[in-house]
């Protein structure tokens, strides 16, 4: 499908998008549009909802407090992920931004921050923040899924609760050097990272113990937490998700 005037700008709106579809701008939105971005009268941006896939939308009205746009053509439909979650202990502010951020661009159905025993900066998390990264990175990487992003909750409360038919990749610094070795079992998977100072030896013997849970290890250097995060979900898409 040939764009009429094809923009670089795509944005994530919280509304239904569909051919002939009007979309309301909010302030913020109208502000970035058009006072950030200089988009005028009959300019076409992509839109996106995390439902209803890409949309060319066609500038046709403008202010300084808001706007209206309207679909004209579909350029791309949903792509889902796999069924994939992250499940990661927070870290420092920007780290822990860049772990959402990277979860989005790879590939993740859901993300989920837990809290460990050693878990530092538990009551710094800003979920909405996280949340409002997580819609600016499928912004930003061509995505037109936008991962929910799980309230902090924690660990042994998570592992409780499991779902009986999800695997759970455990990334386990105990195994340092150790070989890859991922069962190639079907179905839903989870990934889960550690914090900075790693699991306490309590939450291993409960993570070992669970029959759900593959300990694996991610080579033979130790990884910062948000490198691990990384690292973690490429391997596990390069043995079971869609690089496969």
């Amino acid at each position: 499908m040939v764009r009429l005037m094809a923009s670089k700008v795509r944005l994530f709106v919280d509304q239904p998008l569909g051919k002939g579809q009007s979309v309301l701008l909010n302030r913020e939105q109208a502000h970035y549009l058009f006072g950030v971005m200089r988009l005028t009268l009959g300019a076409v941006l992509s839109l996106i909802n995390g439902n209803d896939g890409e949309w060319d939308a066609e500038i046709v009205k403008t202010g300084k407090k808001a706007g209206v746009l309207i679909c004209r053509a579909q350029t791309r439909p949903l792509q889902m992920p796999p069924d994939l979650w992250l499940l990661f202990a927070p870290i420092r502010k920007e780290r822990t931004a860049f772990i959402v951020e990277k979860a989005v661009e790879m590939g993740t159905a859901r993300i989920c921050p837990v809290q460990t025993a050693y878990t530092q900066n538990a009551d710094r998390l800003r979920v909405d923040k996280l949340r409002a990264h997580a819609v600016e990175a499928a912004e930003q990487c061509g995505g037109t899924f936008v991962p929910p992003l799980d309230d902090l909750a924690k660990l042994d409360r998570v592992v409780a609760d499991w779902p009986a038919d999800r695997q759970l990749m455990f990334c386990d610094e105990a195994l340092l050097g150790a070989p890859l070795t991922l069962p190639a079992l079907p179905g839903p998977w989870a990934v889960l990272i550690g914090p900075e100072g790693g699991f306490s030896d309590a939450e291993r013997a409960q993570l070992r113990a669970l029959p759900f849970a593959h300990p694996v290890s991610l080579g033979p250097r130790i990884l910062r937490a948000d490198t691990a995060a990384v690292a973690a979900l490429t391997l596990w898409q390069q043995a079971l998700g869609d690089w496969a």
